[in-house]
């Protein structure tokens, strides 16, 4: 590793943990807390390996589907959001459920079945299998279409008079669904768009955050993110699209010191999900190859998000 460099490491805020991504993991905190295990969750909580193996730990059990839950037994829906199908099974199984589904999301899908019922047609941006996809198109299976690429726009199968009506996936890549939303804009005319974007607060600041990296001079970008999680990803894809290269790791594990050796000023941040104590972990190791944390403040974030009903005055016992 060349010595002559002065290593720099420009580390961001705002970072990390969103306000949903902390309501869901203090949703299963506190649920461990009052009635300890058997837990079950329906999912990874959140798209993070550190925090699921965490709770795993912890006696929590997580499921792909309901019929793996006991009947009677308590069942967490994660913060990526459920179909309808999902809590009506939960409700004839005689499962507790506790819906740790982000309120973001559950925006996206009362915007959903308003234009439905209004007779529009949804054209939702997203990627196809991801847990929050999956959910939103269950809220009106027949009435939506999965849109994943400007490429997609040419192929759908509508007149240009259809009522048609958008929304995304809310941790997708604010220039790309730009990009999207314009080539179905051309194309339909009379579509109608959210009034506000879908894209969370705290997916569009921390893309933001990466612009301001990238700005003051980073020569490649570390994310602290698990492959699963599309915001983490996303966070990469934007450096990348600015002719930075980006590095997605879950850890200090991942670290491949080499591939930074001839960089002498190092970018970090964090997905949504990804817990502060990896990124601090990150930090030191860098710091003890010779790169100087420097903090990067981009912008305030203080958006807080109130526990599920369930959970604000419970009840021992």
């Amino acid at each position: 590793m060349s010595t002559s460099l002065q290593r720099r490491l420009l580390t961001v805020q705002p970072r990390g943990f969103c306000a949903g991504v902390e309501r869901a993991i203090e949703v299963v905190d506190r649920l461990l807390e009052l009635h300890g295990t058997p837990l079950y969750v329906r999912r990874e909580i959140v798209h993070n390996r550190a925090v699921v193996e965490d709770f795993r730990a912890r006696g929590v059990v997580f499921v792909d589907e309901l019929h793996e839950v006991p009947d009677g037994a308590t069942v967490v829906f994660s913060a990526h959001g459920i179909a309808p199908t999902v809590r009506q099974e939960a409700g004839r199984r005689g499962l507790r459920a506790i819906d740790a589904t982000c309120p973001l999301v559950t925006k996206v899908h009362h915007e959903v079945l308003r234009h439905v019922a209004e007779g529009r047609h949804m054209i939702l941006l997203g990627h196809a299998g991801h847990d929050e996809v999956l959910g939103t198109m269950g809220e009106a299976p027949g009435h939506i279409t999965l849109v994943t690429s400007v490429a997609d726009v040419a192929t759908l199968p509508f007149e240009a008079s259809t009522p048609l009506a958008l929304a995304t996936q809310t941790t997708l890549s604010v220039d790309e669904t730009r990009e999207i939303a314009d080539a179905l804009r051309a194309r339909f005319p009379q579509l109608v768009e959210p009034a506000k974007s879908d894209i969370c607060y705290a997916t569009q600041n921390r893309q933001d955050a990466v612009k301001t990296l990238v700005g003051l001079g980073i020569g490649h970008l570390l994310v602290v993110g698990s492959t699963n999680s599309s915001n983490s990803r996303r966070l990469c894809e934007v450096a990348v699209n600015l002719g930075v290269p980006a590095t997605l790791i879950d850890g200090p594990a991942d670290l491949d010191l080499a591939v930074l050796a001839d960089i002498g000023v190092v970018g970090l941040t964090a997905g949504a999900s990804a817990p502060e104590h990896l990124v601090q972990a990150v930090v030191r190791e860098l710091g003890a190859a010779g790169w100087r944390e420097e903090p990067v403040k981009a912008l305030e974030e203080n958006v807080r998000f109130q526990l599920p009903p369930e959970l604000l005055a419970p009840r021992r016992g």
